[in-house]
């Protein structure tokens, strides 16, 4: 049985993604499992802005999406100014953000 870590890095596999940015954390842990388990490498920063400018740079200079990682809540938040950077700067750009599970949740 797939999980679905598997399912998404199989399709950033399947779009060409060769790099993925981002900041480890708990809610990532699946993700980045399947990330070491693949193609991809996964490149470790220590603020989710920096992990948003370079995959805004990555986009920019290979042509295709750059993505970048953040943990949720604040990390999500971390992540806007390097993706609104991206947007004005017309570069293809990917934020996937993680998420805690149902039963954390209030």
């Amino acid at each position: 049985m797939m999980k679905a870590s598997d399912l998404l890095v199989a399709c950033l596999e399947r779009e060409g993604v060769d790099h993925v940015f981002g900041v480890p954390g708990e809610e990532l842990a699946d993700l980045l499992f399947s990330i070491r388990d693949s193609g991809v490498t996964f490149i470790p920063v220590r603020h989710e802005q920096g992990a948003a400018f370079m995959a805004d740079v990555h986009g920019r200079l290979i042509g295709d999406a750059g993505v970048c990682l953040g943990t949720l809540g604040p990390g999500a938040t971390n992540l806007l100014t390097g993706v609104a950077d991206a947007h004005l700067d017309k570069s293809p750009l990917v934020a996937i953000t993680g998420q805690g599970g149902l039963e954390r949740l209030h």
